[in-house]
């Protein structure tokens, strides 16, 4: 069981002063590994993801931005050209790259984990974290967006779901689990700290 004001993954710069869900004012705590957060599409990765890192003092990076940035192109037109399979071994090729710098808050896209070696890679080396969230959620979430390829080939609510069936069960390896709820991403990050301090 952690000691008070201390997390898995998470090297305190002060015993007496931890992380607190409640109190902004206190200082972060140093991360000596990355945090990855994980889940589907419309699950609030990015969005709760920004403000975990701010809560924890270190740096937010997006996957899915730097693999296009390195690509050039934005992932649905990777998608049109090169297919599913050539952007998961590019996207894998991103994730190890970025694991490799300074710990971090790091979204990852929603077929990332399904990966096996991206996910032996995030076990070995990261703490994981799936942002779980409701069919109904997600479809409110992604509705009116045209950026997602895999909701362009299909009813997007029907390939939501097919999407759970298949993901889910994988997504629950992640070693903390929260739900996302249609509340203020802050509420999901007070959740994800109050989880990582249990550990």
């Amino acid at each position: 069981m952690a000691k008070q004001g201390q997390c898995i993954g998470v090297a305190p710069q002060d015993q007496s002063r931890g992380i607190a869900p409640t109190d902004q004012s206190r200082p972060a705590q140093h991360l000596d590994r990355t945090i990855v957060l994980i889940g589907l599409m419309g699950a609030g990765k990015s969005c709760v993801g920004r403000r975990l890192a701010a809560r924890l003092g270190v740096a937010f990076i997006d996957s899915d931005v730097e693999f296009e940035a390195a690509a050039g192109c934005s992932i649905s037109d990777y998608f049109a050209k090169h297919g599913e399979a050539a952007f998961r071994d590019g996207e894998r090729k991103v994730i190890a790259r970025l694991m490799e710098g300074e710990p971090c808050v790091l979204a990852t896209g929603g077929g990332a984990f399904i990966d096996p070696d991206t996910r032996a890679r995030i076990k070995a080396g990261a703490l994981s974290v799936w942002i779980r969230a409701d069919l109904d959620l997600l479809v409110k979430r992604t509705s009116g967006r045209d950026h997602r390829p895999l909701l362009k080939t299909g009813d997007p609510r029907e390939i939501l779901s097919r999407l759970m069936d298949a993901r889910y069960p994988i997504y629950a390896e992640a070693d903390v689990i929260v739900d996302s709820t249609d509340e203020p991403p802050e509420v999901t990050v007070a959740k994800i700290i109050q989880e990582l301090e249990k550990i």
